[in-house]
């Protein structure tokens, strides 16, 4: 029998159709409000909607970066990535993480430019209805994206729905620093840019410290190790369940267990329990591959 040197894994149709979807609302949605924000910074020469521009902008680049790493992740295994491609999904985390930063990085030199070269109040008027549209729009693709990452188990999709929520805020803070420029202070307006900025930082260090979890192998969760236990100590002939070790290869986890069986059974029954051990914990969402070891007990 030849070698086998590639796994038999093709990506599922239905998680795919959720990919497109998902990439859809990205890109048309960060378009639309990246365009609706800078025409009302030029508009009124508002920093801190300025610096909500500059992170919307960077939103449209992302969910093209998304678009690529999730098109590369579903690819099936082939003779140069024998395990699939799923690591190319959290890799797009960190760059959403990345750009996010950069985007950071803008907005707190556009506030602190402001702050030092002086400022004027800010003209309330048709700005921030844009703003305060804005803010809508993010809810909803907060909800959409972040179901349609749920449904997925998309650490990519789930870190886009999460920015959209961070971006609600910076919206929010966009929208105080207008009010605050004519009620409380000229200077309201770049210290809600600053807000904007942190804001920014915030939400990318989060999706860059878990996308990296799941590229350098981060520990699974000790409810998904507790379920990974009880699926697999409810397949008749499974005595025991021990040596679990479940850690994050991409997206998904990869599981190496023992199990013990009865001594006196024979080989023949023994792999059928483990194989059906396997095919228990790999149809757990969040799980990729099992790997079980039998153990004979009571020998």
């Amino acid at each position: 029998m030849p070698l086998r040197s590639v796994r038999s894994h093709h990506p599922d149709p239905q998680r795919q159709r959720l990919y497109r979807r998902a990439i859809a609302i990205a890109i048309s949605g960060n378009v639309l409000l990246a365009v609706a924000k800078g025409m009302a910074a030029w508009f009124v020469d508002s920093s801190a909607i300025l610096s909500d521009a500059a992170n919307s902008f960077s939103d449209t680049l992302y969910s093209l970066m998304m678009a690529v790493g999730l098109y590369l992740s579903q690819r099936p295994a082939d003779e140069s990535h024998p395990q699939g491609h799923g690591r190319f999904e959290p890799l797009v985390g960190v760059f959403i993480a990345v750009a996010m930063g950069a985007a950071g990085v803008g907005a707190l030199r556009a506030a602190g430019l402001r702050m030092i070269t002086g400022t004027m109040a800010v003209m309330p008027g048709w700005p921030m209805g844009v703003l305060a549209g804005c803010a809508l729009v993010k809810v909803l693709m907060y909800l959409l994206v972040g179901r349609i990452g749920r449904l997925a188990h998309s650490p990519a999709i789930l870190a886009s729905a999460r920015d959209n929520l961070a971006d609600v805020l910076t919206s929010t803070a966009a929208l105080a620093g207008i009010w605050g420029s004519r009620v409380v202070h000229p200077l309201f307006d770049p210290v809600a840019g600053v807000v904007v900025a942190l804001w920014i930082f915030r939400a990318a260090w989060e999706i860059l410290t878990e996308n990296l979890g799941y590229l350098t192998g981060r520990s699974a969760s000790e409810d998904l190790a507790a379920r990974i236990i009880v699926v697999a100590s409810a397949v008749p002939g499974v005595l025991a369940v021990h040596q679990v070790v479940a850690d994050y290869v991409g997206p998904q986890v990869r599981v190496d267990m023992h199990i013990d069986v009865d001594g006196e059974i024979t080989i023949r029954e023994a792999h059928s329990i483990a194989d059906q051990v396997q095919m228990e914990v790999e149809a757990l969402p969040a799980v990729d591959l099992a790997f079980v070891h039998v153990e004979p007990i009571g020998v």
